[in-house]
């Protein structure tokens, strides 16, 4: 253990290797989305998790731009929040994709009420709403705009891919093309905000502790959305 600061591309480094143990992209369900062996009620579910888990998404990335006390850091998490709303806000487009999958906008909007959200996604949605008001804001960087958002760009192009053999049209999945097209550039805000706040060596461990540990907690909703759904078919038919 050393208290000298890691220089500011070593740190970057080391934030995004931290989620690559658990990287989305190399998950179950992930490599059955890709391969084609996803049904469209498996999408619809996952698209209802995923609505619950970001469907307050701007009030959370609200409460970290109050948080931010120089003007630079906030400018780069306007982007981020601006881009959660127009032009398209993101929670509706998930909409028009659980709607294309067969869920309609009400169920999904009542999954809670229903009993129909996994604790796991109750779990995502409360981590970065805790990432967002009470976590140091070198760890609120790390966790969502390098572990979740810095992820996207490299996971949703093969959704998409995979998405378009299926049938699905392009309006059909903008809520992933909205994503690869903006999440590089949160992931790069994310990371200079990291180098801003994460002053001491301490502060540039913990970042990189909370990058892997966001990245495990994607990882579990992503395992129990499996669970619900293909492993729930396997268990079934044994």
């Amino acid at each position: 253990m050393t208290d000298q600061l890691m220089p500011k591309e070593e740190f970057f480094k080391a934030l995004q290797a931290a989620r690559t143990p658990a990287h989305s992209s190399g998950h179950p369900f992930s490599n059955a989305w890709k391969a084609g062996e996803l049904s469209k009620d498996d999408l619809g579910f996952w698209a209802m998790q995923m609505y619950y888990y970001i469907e307050d998404v701007t009030r959370m990335f609200s409460a970290l731009f109050t948080r931010l006390p120089d003007l630079q850091a906030r400018l780069l998490m306007l982007e981020n929040l601006n881009g959660e709303e127009f032009p398209d806000r993101h929670p509706d487009l998930l909409l028009d994709f659980a709607e294309a999958c067969g869920y309609t906008r009400e169920r999904v909007k009542a999954g809670y009420l229903n009993g129909e959200i996994l604790p796991s996604s109750m779990a995502m949605r409360s981590w970065i709403f805790e990432l967002a008001t009470v976590r140091e804001l070198s760890d609120a960087a790390a966790g969502i705009m390098i572990a979740l958002e810095g992820q996207t760009p490299t996971v949703y192009p093969l959704y998409i891919e995979a998405g378009l053999k299926m049938g699905f049209t392009d309006e059909q999945l903008k809520f992933f093309h909205v994503h690869v097209e903006a999440d590089e550039g949160h992931e790069e805000g994310g990371l200079e905000i990291c180098a801003t706040y994460a002053y001491t060596r301490e502060l540039q461990d913990r970042a990189i502790a909370t990058v892997s540990n966001a990245a495990r907690m994607r990882y579990q909703m992503l395992t129990s959305i499996y669970d619900a759904t293909v492993g729930a078919r396997q268990q079934a038919a044994e």
